[in-house]
């Protein structure tokens, strides 16, 4: 059987869809459509191969993975590398254009923790939970924490390290963190995070578990609330 081919993805033109100078019309021109956003946010903390992108994002089909990444690449907000020898393979990650877009991310989960209709409990991905720390956490108490917190997520491993004004979080072993927290899932880890479930019920539970200091662990974990709700 012949495969139809594949034409390459245009780069998306401003006012395709709604004929407006303003930015934000532009914004979803290029981030509008099912599943694009959440791809630029997989990308966030580095570059990730397709068979990574469609473990997190577990109800996206190969097809649309492809026209999505296509189309982001076309319009510069992602580019494609081969890793060296021996592993060769592909990745995606995000231009310096592409990685501008983490306020959009971070002000968007912000905006939409104000609904009571949202629900921190639902299945999330690994860098969606970090991603959302930078959201959420309480940036006048950053300068009261010291010390590096580590993530052990199923197979990711995240470093988070609290600066005046700023959470940096990267991927990297977590081994020699002052804190571990380690999880076989994102969302247990959020339900302890934002819902407020006892930490021994998700040991008990969720196999969530916490090492290191105890008092910087507590330190840390009081940063992040969810607002009260709006609507």
């Amino acid at each position: 059987m012949t495969l139809p081919k594949r034409t390459k993805a245009s780069p998306p033109r401003h006012g395709r869809w709604y004929g407006d100078a303003c930015g934000a019309a532009f914004a979803m021109e290029l981030l509008g459509e099912r599943w694009a956003l959440l791809i630029v946010r997989e990308l966030m903390l580095g570059a990730r191969r397709f068979t990574d992108l469609r473990a997190s994002l577990p109800g996206i089909s190969a097809r649309i993975l492809t026209e999505r990444l296509e189309g982001l690449e076309a319009a510069g907000i992602l580019a494609r590398r081969q890793l060296p020898p021996p592993g060769k393979a592909q990745v995606y990650e995000l231009t310096a254009w592409g990685a501008a877009a983490e306020p959009l991310i971070q002000a968007a989960g912000r905006w939409a923790a104000l609904s009571r209709a949202h629900d921190p409990t639902l299945p999330l991905s690994p860098v969606s939970l970090m991603l959302s720390l930078r959201a959420m956490v309480d940036r006048a108490g950053l300068g009261e924490v010291a010390g590096r917190i580590g993530f052990v997520i199923g197979e990711d491993r995240f470093v988070a390290t609290p600066e005046p004004g700023d959470l940096a979080i990267v991927r990297g072993d977590a081994e020699g963190a002052d804190v571990v927290l380690a999880a076989p899932n994102a969302s247990a880890l959020a339900a302890g995070i934002y819902a407020g479930v006892p930490w021994a019920e998700l040991k008990r539970k969720a196999g969530v578990s916490i090492t290191g200091e105890r008092a910087l662990a507590q330190r840390f974990l009081a940063l992040f609330r969810l607002p009260p709700p709006l609507a």
